[in-house]
């Protein structure tokens, strides 16, 4: 008996090519200059858009027309960085450093610009708390996008070239502020965030390093201000040992010989 073995569908290859080059690039691209990158007719990548941003894959910028990757194309691909090295080996110490710190705690990472949340263990109690997995965080105004900044000169000067969204009155927006606060992360080895992007949220968080130290990531914890600066309103010193003790195992673990 010969089985019929059906050939590729041409439409979803085509659309995998969309994906992967708005993925590769920097910034929106438009219907011509995908078209032109693929070697697709105008109205074919058109069609196949409309149809990746129904679903919600893709965005269209109102005020440019150009597309770039949507929301639940990041969660999907979230649901990737479930099995990336990155969040198995830090699993098991962020769950530590919950309850060691009874604190949230998170684990970011630089995608498109902002920190993406791969990893997040709730606060050790009853309260109502929701799941962040596959959030995208501003990198200025929060302890793990500043960690992150921090060790990435790309990220940093295409930050430095755009306007810093003011969360707050707290919020650092001053492209030369944000780069004396950032130099000081690089000569402390850990980040902090009072209220720079929710009122009455403050957060602490440390570089995760690779082979050969590249900073791949950074692991924090996160909460109401009370619960994470001391009466002067200042990181809790034994929360930062916490969380720079956890960055370093997980960095060892990852093949930091460093730590």
């Amino acid at each position: 008996m010969v089985h019929w073995m059906p050939g590729p569908v041409q439409s979803i290859e085509r659309a995998a090519a969309i994906l992967r080059l708005l993925a590769r690039g920097s910034g929106r691209l438009g219907v011509s200059q995908i078209a032109n990158s693929l070697g697709l007719a105008r109205g074919t990548v058109h069609g196949i858009l409309r149809t990746l941003q129904r679903v919600g894959f893709v965005e269209q910028d109102d005020a440019t027309g150009k597309y770039q990757l949507g929301a639940a194309m990041l969660h999907l691909g979230a649901s990737y960085l479930d099995v990336n090295e990155l969040r198995s080996r830090a699993i098991n110490w962020a769950d530590a450093l919950a309850a060691r710190s009874g604190k949230a705690v998170r684990i970011g990472t630089l995608f498109n610009g902002r920190l993406l949340v791969v990893h997040h263990v709730f606060r050790p109690d009853d309260t109502l708390q929701t799941l962040d997995v596959g959030t995208l965080l501003p990198l200025h105004a929060t302890a793990l996008g500043k960690v992150v900044l921090a060790y990435d000169a790309n990220a940093a000067a295409a930050l430095y070239g755009t306007d810093l969204e003011p969360f707050s009155r707290r919020t650092i927006a001053a492209p030369q502020a944000l780069a004396r606060v950032l130099a000081q992360v690089r000569k402390v080895g850990w980040a902090s965030e009072v209220e720079e992007m929710t009122i009455g949220e403050a957060g602490i968080a440390a570089p995760i390093r690779g082979y050969g130290g590249l900073v791949v990531g950074a692991i924090g914890v996160s909460g109401a201000v009370e619960r994470i600066c001391d009466s002067k309103g200042r990181p809790d010193p034994t929360l930062v040992t916490y969380v720079r003790d956890t960055a370093r195992a997980v960095s060892r673990d990852l093949g930091d010989s460093r730590c």
